[in-house]
């Protein structure tokens, strides 16, 4: 079930980090480690992740405020809570987020690896393969190397152009909520990087047009949608 899975794991105890991190490695997995909720966005927003593993309480930005930042931009991606209280109002409030599972402190790091497995079987009705690129109509795009390619031929993209494309290619035919994709990007949703962002959106909607079946709307006071038909 490990192979070409990818876990970013975000926990501001440092021996306890270090810990799961060598542990869910020797299981096969590919692990990010984050030291506190505020770089576990940032590695989120770089990368290409299929399960994330929150600790609750972490400086910067908790648990729960991290996961309501990914819930926004993604919808789908499994993740799972630790946390030192059992708090049921804690337990109520990662699910009411979207979390997949809850686990209290201290744990066994094998139950921690079987419940991995058991959340990304379910979210992936027992696939092995998790695909990183995108099929957005003719299109094939490769957020790792930053490449869309259609008909043969290539382009490579900038940093934010990749990142943008990934959030609407995630979203596909879905509202991508502006100031998260804000958020995400730029760490900020004020106008400046507002209109930054829309530089971009033109940019993509230039790339995108090879396709005529392709196109970026605007929805205005919400965001974008990708729309792919």
């Amino acid at each position: 079930m490990s192979d070409k899975v990818k876990i970013l794991l975000s926990e501001d105890d440092n021996n306890l980090g270090m810990l799961l991190e060598s542990f869910i490695k020797a299981k096969g997995y590919e692990v990010d480690l984050a030291r506190d909720g505020k770089q576990a966005l940032e590695k989120f927003n770089d990368g290409n992740y299929h399960f994330v593993i929150l600790d609750v309480m972490m400086p910067e930005m908790d648990g729960f405020s991290v996961a309501k930042e990914i819930r926004i931009i993604d919808k789908k991606i499994p993740i799972l809570f630790l946390t030192a209280k059992a708090m049921k109002e804690d337990k109520l409030e990662a699910f009411s987020i979207g979390g997949d599972d809850y686990m209290t402190k201290p744990f066994s790091m094998e139950e921690l690896v079987a419940r991995i497995e058991a959340i990304l079987k379910r979210s992936n009705d027992g696939e092995t393969t998790i695909d990183d690129t995108f099929n957005i109509g003719r299109f094939v795009f490769d957020p790792m190397t930053r490449v869309i390619t259609i008909d043969g031929e290539e382009n490579k993209l900038t940093t934010k152009e990749s990142q943008l494309l990934k959030l609407l290619a995630k979203n596909k035919n879905q509202i991508l909520d502006r100031q998260a994709a804000l958020r995400a990007i730029w760490g900020d949703d004020n106008y400046f990087n507002g209109r930054s962002m829309d530089v971009y959106i033109a940019k993509l909607r230039k790339i995108l047009k090879a396709d005529e079946k392709i196109e970026i709307m605007n929805i205005h006071g919400k965001g974008f949608k990708l729309l792919d038909q």
